[in-house]
C-alpha cells in the first residue's frame, strides 16, 4: 500500500494541528524534510520542517516502526502550529514527496488489515469518538479494548469444539462410538445457544450519531426561549426581540455539561397566527416534538392552561416545565413547574442543565456492556437461528449432516462480526463512516 497522510485535527485556525502519515517507506523522506536526524522511534523530537531550503515551521515529530504503530506499518506524526498557511504548506510538502491523501478511516482500516484490530474493535473507534456522555464512552471503550471481540472469539472456539464431535459422527458413522451422545453435544449446543443469547442481550444497538440526545425548547411567544437558549450556550446564537414571532425557524447548537453533551434546538413560539411564514415555523416546531428526546417548555407566567396546552403536544417524551423571568418577581404559587429561573440573570440555569443532563441519559444502557451495530445484530440473529436449528436436528438424531451445516453457518456469522471473513465492499461501507485522519 502507498504512504498516505491526513490532517488529524480540524482544518481551522487553532493552537496546534496534527498530521498523520503511514505506509511502508514513509520514514525514508526524513532526511529531505527535517533539518536533523530522528534516531529513536516513539520519542518526541523538535525539528524544523523544510521544503527545499524553505523552513515551513518548527514542529514536534514522533515516528513508529512497523508493527509497533497504530496501523501496523511505518508511520509518523507531525505537530505544527495551527495556522491555515502552515497546514497548506505541509499538505503541499507531503504531496511533493509522494504521499497520497488518506480517505475516511484509512488509518484504522490499515490497522484492521494488518491485524492490529479486529473489525468490531475498529468499528468501536467511531463510537468512542462520537460518545456524548461518560456512560456511552465507558461502553464504547469496552469494545475498543477487545472485550466484545474476546467474547465473540470465545463463542467461536466453543462452537469449533462442538463441530468436531458432529463432523466426527458423520465421518465415522460405521464405528460403535456415538460421538454426539458420548460427547454430550446436544446439551452443550443448547447451552451455547442460551449463553450466546445472553451475550446478545448485553449489547446495545448503537447509532451513527453517537446517540446524542436532542433537547427542544417550546412555549408561547416572548416567554424567553431564545434568551434561555443563548444563556445555555454562553453566547448570542438566537435573535432576541420583544416582538412576538421573532423566531421563525429551528436554531440548533450543542451544549456541554459535565460529562455529557446534547443538541439544543430553539423554536418558534406556539400561538394562533395569520402570518404564513410564522405559521410554517410553528408547524415545524410541532413536528419536531416527535423526533426530540427532551422537551423543555418555557413560560413567562404561572398559567396552568398555557402549560397544559403545550404539554398536551408531548406524548411519551421527557417534558421539563420552566417558569422564566424570576427577575420580574414571578412566583410558582401552585408548584406547577420543574424549574424556576431567569434567563436574564442566569439564576436557576445550572439547575436546568442538571435536569436536562439527567434526562438525556440514554434509556436501556443499564446492564449493557457493549455497543453493537445493525450488521452485528443481523449476524447474531442469523447465528442464533442456526444454533437453534442445529439443536432441533441433533435432538431428532436423523439430520446430523444438516445440523453440521447449521453449526458451520453459525460459525461463519461469528467470523463476519470480527472481520475474519469480510468483503471489500463491506469494508468500504464501514470505514466511509470514519472521519479523515482516523
Amino acid at each position: 500500500m502507498s504512504s498516505v497522510f491526513a490532517l488529524a485535527t480540524p482544518a481551522t485556525k487553532s493552537a496546534l494541528c496534527v498530521f498523520r502519515v503511514s505506509g511502508s517507506g514513509c520514514l525514508d523522506v526524513f532526511d529531505s524534510i527535517f533539518t536533523k536526524e530522528l534516531n529513536e522511534p516513539r520519542k518526541f523530537y523538535q525539528r524544523s520542517l523544510v521544503s527545499g531550503s524553505t523552513v515551513i515551521d518548527t514542529v514536534g515529530v514522533v515516528f513508529f516502526e512497523g508493527s509497533s504503530s497504530y496501523t501496523g506499518e511505518d508511520s509518523f506524526e507531525v505537530y505544527a502550529h495551527g495556522g491555515l498557511a502552515v497546514m497548506g504548506s505541509i499538505v503541499d510538502l507531503f504531496k511533493q514527496v509522494g504521499f497520497d491523501e488518506a480517505g475516511p478511516g484509512e488509518f484504522t482500516k490499515r490497522a484492521f488489515l494488518n491485524g492490529k484490530l479486529s473489525l468490531s474493535e475498529a468499528e468501536s473507534v467511531v463510537d468512542v469518538i462520537n460518545a456524548s456522555s461518560k456512560e456511552v464512552l465507558e461502553i464504547s471503550l469496552n469494545s475498543l479494548r477487545g472485550g466484545f471481540s474476546d467474547e465473540v472469539f470465545g463463542f467461536s472456539k466453543k462452537l469449533d469444539a462442538l463441530r468436531k464431535f458432529v463432523e466426527g459422527s458423520i465421518d465415522f458413522s460405521d464405528e460403535d462410538y456415538d460421538f454426539i451422545k458420548e460427547g454430550g453435544v446436544v446439551d452443550d449446543v443448547s447451552r451455547l445457544c442460551a449463553d450466546f443469547g445472553g451475550f446478545v442481550n448485553k449489547c446495545f444497538l448503537s447509532g451513527e450519531s453517537g446517540m446524542k440526545k436532542v433537547v427542544l425548547f417550546v412555549g408561547p411567544p416572548n416567554s424567553g426561549k431564545s434568551s434561555l437558549f443563548n444563556r445555555l450556550l454562553g453566547f448570542d446564537r438566537a435573535l432576541v426581540s420583544d416582538i412576538p414571532g421573532t423566531t421563525r425557524d429551528l436554531i440548533e447548537s450543542e451544549v456541554f455539561y459535565n460529562n455529557s453533551s446534547f443538541r439544543v434546538l430553539d423554536s418558534a413560539g406556539i400561538r394562533e397566527t395569520d402570518d404564513v411564514i410564522e405559521g410554517k415555523g410553528i408547524e415545524l416546531t410541532v413536528s419536531q416534538i416527535e423526533s426530540a428526546d427532551v422537551i423543555v417548555g418555557v413560560f413567562d407566567s404561572a398559567d396552568p392552561v398555557a402549560l397544559l396546552e403545550i404539554k398536551s403536544l408531548v406524548v411519551d417524551k421527557v417534558f421539563i416545565s420552566v417558569l422564566n423571568k424570576l427577575d420580574l418577581g414571578l412566583k410558582d404559587e401552585g408548584s406547577l413547574f420543574d424549574v424556576l429561573l431567569s434567563a436574564k440573570t442566569g439564576e436557576g440555569v445550572v439547575g436546568l442543565k442538571k435536569l436536562i443532563s439527567s434526562s438525556s441519559v440514554i434509556k436501556g444502557l443499564v446492564d449493557k456492556e457493549y455497543f453493537a451495530r445493525s450488521r452485528h445484530i443481523k449476524l447474531f440473529n442469523e447465528g442464533l437461528v442456526c444454533l437453534e436449528a442445529a439443536v432441533a436436528k441433533l435432538r431428532s438424531g436423523a439430520d446430523v449432516e444438516l445440523a453440521a451445516e447449521d453449526l458451520r453457518l453459525a460459525r461463519v456469522a461469528l467470523d463476519e462480526v470480527v472481520g475474519a471473513k469480510t468483503s471489500d465492499s463491506l469494508l468500504g461501507d464501514i470505514f466511509n463512516d470514519f472521519c479523515i485522519g482516523k
